[in-house]
């Protein structure tokens, strides 16, 4: 995001402050300052932070124990309640697929609601708090399945930040579905995107930088 970004508002990464929104089935949010991750929303596993498609993100530690303890679980089946069937499945009781949970709420599904409700929270909570740690906020980036092609869950994220001037271009959200494109209000303080991911091209990048690397290190051996 922080390459793209560069490319696209036409300045160096050291004059950016960004907050990337990568949701999907995973979902995490970096804060970037000058083309370094100050925060990110996961920790030592992806269990931290977002609600995603089958992990709760954030949950205290008391309600882990308390399950256990209750639901005679072992430390195996409480892993796998964790990472296989929490999150947005656990909540709306029907998918971890969100274009299916949208379905259902359509319908009156009550745990559907609760379920994008619950996920629009968390992202706006996480939003607020990393806008605070940069200060100032440059950009904003939505990438993955759901960030690239749900603009409801963008307008409900950018909703939470018109106090620090950032403002989403509704018209412009509504009709941008996986494609990249500028969101954001001609009086918006910060720029909003949306840039597909491309998680190939940085791997691709990695490997040259590595061979590279190992070419040098031989070449002075």
């Amino acid at each position: 995001m922080t390459y793209r970004l560069e490319k696209l508002l036409n300045t160096s990464r050291k004059n950016l402050r960004i907050l990337s929104c990568h949701l999907g089935n995973g979902c995490s949010i970096t804060a970037i300052d000058a083309g370094k991750s100050v925060e990110t929303s996961m920790g030592f596993t992806p269990c931290e932070g977002l609600i995603m498609g089958t992990r709760p993100g954030d949950i205290d530690a008391g309600v882990v124990l308390r399950l256990m303890a209750k639901e005679e679980l072992s430390i195996g089946e409480t892993e796998t309640l964790l990472n296989r069937r929490s999150g947005l499945l656990g909540l709306s009781g029907i998918s971890d697929d969100f274009r299916e949970i949208l379905a259902a709420r359509a319908k009156g599904n009550e745990r559907a609601v609760l379920a994008v409700d619950a996920f629009c929270h968390r992202l706006k909570k996480y939003l607020g708090a990393y806008a605070a740690i940069l200060g100032k906020v440059d950009a904003v980036v939505f990438t993955g399945g759901i960030g690239e092609h749900i603009p409801e869950i963008r307008s409900r994220a950018i909703e939470g930040l018109q106090g620090w001037g950032i403002k989403l271009d509704e018209g412009a959200n509504q009709e941008v579905s996986g494609k990249e494109a500028c969101l954001s209000h001609s009086d918006s303080s910060a720029s909003i995107w949306v840039v597909p991911a491309d998680e190939e091209l940085i791997i691709a990048r990695d490997t040259v930088r590595c061979v590279e690397d190992a070419s040098m290190f031989a070449e002075s051996e």
